[in-house]
């Protein structure tokens, strides 16, 4: 089940975060980066941001009664931006990640958007191909990288007709 995220949300959004990043984070950062507690309290912090953001939506997947993955993502004057997209490393490969991805393109069709942007972390293998599967693409025109991350484009197609 994908639903919008409540403050009551934050503590578990939070750890969830932690795990995933340590995924792709491990080996390449030092841990107090992604998994120290004054890390997993300016995570919480900035969850609480997004969840209150007028600009934006976080989305929870559900499976089981417990919280699976976590979107998020706003739109300002540049434009649209996933800005988060996290599946607990427990629930990889069942589909929470296409489900949450399906219902932030499905929001934003809504709203008429039809180019949003995202950052992935350069080794981050597993989500550069799943982003690439679901049709994000390096803009040619635009920088690649960003620091450490890979900037990535989707073009957002209509809805299709019946």
């Amino acid at each position: 089940m994908i639903r919008t995220a409540t403050a009551a949300d934050l503590d578990a959004i939070a750890a969830l975060h932690r795990r995933a990043r340590a995924t792709y984070y491990e080996g390449h950062i030092p841990e107090e980066a992604y998994a120290g507690e004054a890390e997993l309290a300016r995570t919480r912090a900035g969850w609480s941001a997004a969840v209150a953001r007028p600009d934006g939506m976080v989305l929870c997947a559900e499976r089981d009664g417990r919280l699976a993955g976590v979107a998020a993502f706003r739109t300002d004057a540049e434009g649209t931006t996933l800005t988060q997209l996290h599946v607990d490393p427990d629930q990889w490969r069942r589909g929470t990640g296409t489900a949450l991805h399906e219902a932030c393109v499905t929001a934003w069709r809504r709203a008429g958007i039809t180019r949003a942007r995202l950052e992935v972390y350069e080794h981050n293998l597993r989500a550069q191909a799943f982003y690439a599967h679901h049709g994000w693409r390096p803009d040619p025109a635009a920088p690649v990288r960003s620091g450490s991350h890979r900037t990535l484009w989707l073009t957002v197609a209509p809805p299709p007709t019946e």
